[in-house]
């Protein structure tokens, strides 16, 4: 890569090379058989060219012609967009714990045989299908630019998802586990799924109303998704955000504190510069209901006249089926502050309501204002406190900016999830349809 980068440095204005390497072996279960056994191993390289105020990309899984490639990227600075802003001199200020060696030691048979426990145990305790997925992942990443940076990290990843379905159905109840080693999977992690799923095993009928409504932490994701496009440096710039100009004003109900935590190196995949080699750092979103800051990266910082927060990151679509060769801003490390109840405290304040385990359609609604339409699947129906069974064929609807701000009380306990990490919340006044 440095004599790569040393070619590109004297044919433009600024340069960086960004490389990302990874091996992930994969393993699934379907309805207690192992269904697929897999290992994906890829690689990639990208290229950004700043020239007389232009920047174009280029990107490659294979880089067999130096020349070629570099020529690629100078070709297309015709047709670059405008940018003027400076690639970050960033030395590593902070040193994380982001791999763990003894995920090296961890062989596919491993992970196959703690799916084959944790189904075993699941099997005994429920009647319905058991579905169980694991990763085992090792990742190196390499930033260089012409300002002088050059930053490496490795990284280790396991994770866990299992899923038991009702009877006759593709609904169920699932929770995640993910860290930096292997570790069995605990009681409690397991317990969780097996008791709620008992509790809700019957399907019941219930009428249309508002009520209380209570989102599991794989759920929150429906509403954080919509803050997360409204506090968007591109949707600032882009003029689409309800909450522009907002900063200082209570949007949420003082309970909630929303902040995004790349340094939390209890958690995988911490990071101490995101991909464009800026430093990460711990950022408030929301503060006590607060809106605190938007987030950028060096693209819309410059188009905004502030400075990125650290959050241009590729990670999002890297690896994917289509791969984007430029940073977007993102918040990959994201958090709601804990509360103070445990689960069975939280169905205790619910006269009559729904626990939205599993959501269809989150995509729905005018997302950059908001809205949500989502059909439950499950949702978990709560009469004086106890779960009585679950629903079908019923959506809850609403605007996080009217929903965020009656929340009752806040799951004591941090759970990874879809977008984040996450306590269940338990809000108020929520329609529901049936």
């Amino acid at each position: 890569m440095k004599e790569m980068l040393k070619i590109a440095e004297k044919k433009s204005d600024q340069a960086e090379l960004f490389s990302f390497e990874e091996k992930t072996n994969t393993i699934k279960f379907e309805n207690s058989k192992l269904k697929d056994i897999a290992t994906k191993i890829q690689s990639g390289i990208s290229l950004r060219l700043q020239k007389n105020g232009r920047m174009r990309f280029a990107y490659t899984k294979n880089l067999y012609d130096r020349e070629e490639f570099l020529r690629n990227a100078l070709d297309s600075l015709a047709g670059g967009v405008e940018a003027s802003f400076d690639f970050p001199l960033t030395k590593k200020s902070s040193v994380l714990s982001t791999y763990d060696s003894s995920i090296e030691s961890v062989s596919t048979d491993d992970i196959v045989e703690e799916c084959k426990r944790i189904n075993d145990i699941l099997s005994y305790k429920i009647k319905g299908q058991v579905d169980i997925y694991a990763a085992l992942n090792v990742s190196e990443l390499n930033i260089q630019n012409s300002s002088g940076s050059d930053l490496k990290e490795k990284f280790s990843d396991y994770s866990l998802d299992f899923n038991i379905l009702y009877p006759g159905s593709s609904s169920g109840i699932g929770r995640a586990l993910t860290g930096k080693k292997f570790e069995k999977a605990d009681d409690n992690y397991l317990d969780f799924t097996v008791d709620i799923y008992n509790q809700s095993l019957k399907e019941v009928k219930i009428k249309k109303g508002r009520m209380r409504v209570l989102f599991l932490p794989e759920t929150m994701y429906v509403l954080i998704w919509r803050l997360l496009r409204a506090a968007n440096g591109k949707s600032i710039y882009n003029k689409e955000s309800p909450i522009s100009g907002k900063v200082g004003e209570e949007i949420f109900d003082p309970k909630l504190t929303v902040y995004d935590d790349p340094l939390n190196d209890k958690m995988p995949d911490a990071r101490s510069f995101d991909d464009e080699g800026v430093s990460c750092q711990h950022f408030k979103l929301v503060e006590d209901g607060v809106l605190k800051s938007f987030y950028y990266d060096l693209y819309y910082a410059e188009k905004m006249g502030v400075k990125s927060t650290g959050h241009g990151f590729k990670s999002s679509v890297w690896g994917g089926e289509t791969v984007s060769m430029k940073p977007v801003p993102a918040l990959d490390h994201l958090y709601i502050k804990c509360g103070d109840k445990n689960l069975n405290e939280l169905l205790s304040l619910m006269d009559r309501g729904i626990i939205i385990a599993g959501a269809l359609g989150a995509h729905s609604g005018n997302i950059p204002n908001g809205d949500f339409s989502i059909g439950v699947d499950p949702g978990l129906y709560v009469e004086n406190g106890e779960i009585v069974g679950h629903v079908k064929d019923a959506m809850v609807s609403g605007n996080i900016y009217e929903t965020m701000k009656n929340v009752i009380a806040i799951e004591d306990t941090y759970h990874p999830a879809y977008m984040g990490t996450f306590p269940a919340i338990l809000f108020d006044d929520v329609s529901l349809t049936v």
